[in-house]
Order: structure tokens, then C-alpha cells, then sequence
């Protein structure tokens, strides 16, 4: 005859194995779920790296004719490229926004370098080198459209 408080036991200790079982089958359901997006994220991530690299391949600076030879009035910064081979009103800008307590609008610089910017049409100018600089790699552009010196 079996003892009836074994038996309790057993099924007591069964019920909180199916327990346990459960916790753990909801939690490699959660873990591979979040695998699966993971792998997602890094799908889009590597994608988007390759078309930036083509997009910033494809939109190097083309350098301009002047007595038949090949001149870039706006370098791209490089270790040998010293920031005194800028034309000076680049070289104002840098100073403008690096002279800031913090990153700077289009609008903060054209007031440090003395553009009228109630005016639209002179502001437009400033904004389009200040984007200049940061494509060859003079200045940073944060998400939120302000300009910051490279670190």
C-alpha cells in the first residue's frame, strides 16, 4: 500500500515542477523574441551603415577649376590640413561656434560673425557653409540642427 503523505508529496513536487516549467517556457519564449528583434535591428543597422557609406562615397566633394588646375576652396579636415588654409570667412565661422558655451543655431553664428539674420535671404548663405564645413569634416551637426565643433 502506498503512503497516502508520499503521494501527497509527489504531487505537491509535480505541480511545482509544472510551475517552474511554465516560468521558464514563458521565458525563452520573451528570450527568443527578443533575439529575433535583435537580429532585425542588426539587419536594418548594417543595411543602413552600407547605404550611408555609398551616400558619403558618392558625395565627395568635386574639386573646382581655377588656371586649369584642381582647387578645393573648402578642404576636407585631415591630420596635414591645418584650419589657416580656409578662406576667412570659414575660418570666422569655426571660431564663432567654437568660442559658444555649447552648440550653437545657424542663427547664434550669424550674430557672432555680423550676418543680418532678421533678414532670411543673408541667413540662408551662412546655414548652406556651415552644412559645407560639416560635410568635409570642420564642424558636427546635431539631430536637433545645431552646429558643434568635432571633438
Amino acid at each position: 500500500m502506498l503512503d497516502p503523505e508520499l503521494l501527497e508529496r509527489i504531487t505537491a513536487r509535480r505541480a511545482e515542477l509544472d510551475e517552474l516549467e511554465e516560468q521558464l517556457a514563458e521565458q525563452l519564449a520573451e528570450v527568443r523574441a527578443e533575439r529575433d528583434e535583435l537580429a532585425v535591428a542588426e539587419r536594418v543597422l548594417e543595411r543602413m551603415t552600407r547605404q550611408l557609406a555609398e551616400e558619403r562615397g558618392s558625395a565627395r566633394p568635386v574639386p573646382g577649376q581655377v588656371g586649369g588646375r584642381a582647387v578645393m576652396l573648402i578642404p576636407n579636415r585631415e591630420p596635414e590640413v591645418e584650419e589657416g588654409s580656409l578662406p576667412s570667412d570659414y575660418q570666422r565661422i569655426i571660431a564663432a561656434v567654437r568660442q559658444a558655451a555649447g552648440p550653437v543655431m545657424a542663427r547664434e553664428v550669424g550674430e557672432a560673425v555680423g550676418v543680418d539674420v532678421s533678414v532670411k535671404s543673408k541667413l540662408e548663405p551662412l546655414r548652406g557653409k556651415l552644412v559645407r564645413l560639416v560635410d568635409r569634416g570642420w564642424l558636427r551637426k546635431l539631430p536637433d540642427g545645431r552646429f558643434t565643433t568635432r571633438l
